[in-house]
């Protein structure tokens, strides 16, 4: 599919999160500008979250705790960023275990490939998303995949 503009990456974003369920994770690939945190923002938007979105570039990962209960009844979006990630043992560290495939929480990664071992076997939506003309954006959305162990992204 395509969108045309910011606000259209963004209302994708919101529809895609119409249809998660705890445990969920979406792995966003794509080139730096590709236009992965503002479909997070449509996620994060369409989950109830009110604060603003930036990508955890630095921190790793933010956490979000979702205050008005989605009919799915999650309780928490967690938003990593591996772009600057040493090791897996980062996150690790600063708890990402806690939050992958936890029935009560949603989790979006953007560059996912970097921490390939911790989402072995676990189910994910892969979307990735590269650059059309002017601000079109090409999105392509793959429910249900599992990472192999032959599977380098």
């Amino acid at each position: 599919m395509l969108t045309r503009s910011e606000q259209e990456t963004i209302s994708l974003g919101q529809e895609l999160a119409l249809k998660l369920k705890g445990g969920d994770i979406v792995a966003l690939h794509g080139e730096l500008g590709a236009g992965k945190t503002t479909l997070v923002k449509g996620i994060a938007a369409g989950l109830g979250v009110k604060d603003d979105i930036v990508s955890p570039t630095f921190t790793l990962m933010n956490v979000y705790h979702l205050t008005t209960l989605p009919p799915n009844h999650l309780t928490t979006f967690v938003h990593i960023d591996t772009y600057r990630l040493k090791n897996e043992q980062e996150l690790i560290e600063i708890g990402v275990e806690d939050y992958l495939g936890d029935p009560k929480t949603v989790c979006v990664i953007e560059w996912p490939e970097k921490m390939q071992k911790l989402l072995k076997g676990m189910k994910t939506t892969r979307v990735t998303l590269s650059h059309g003309a002017d601000n079109e954006r090409k999105i392509v959305i793959r429910e249900n995949t599992f990472l192999q162990k032959h599977e380098n992204t």
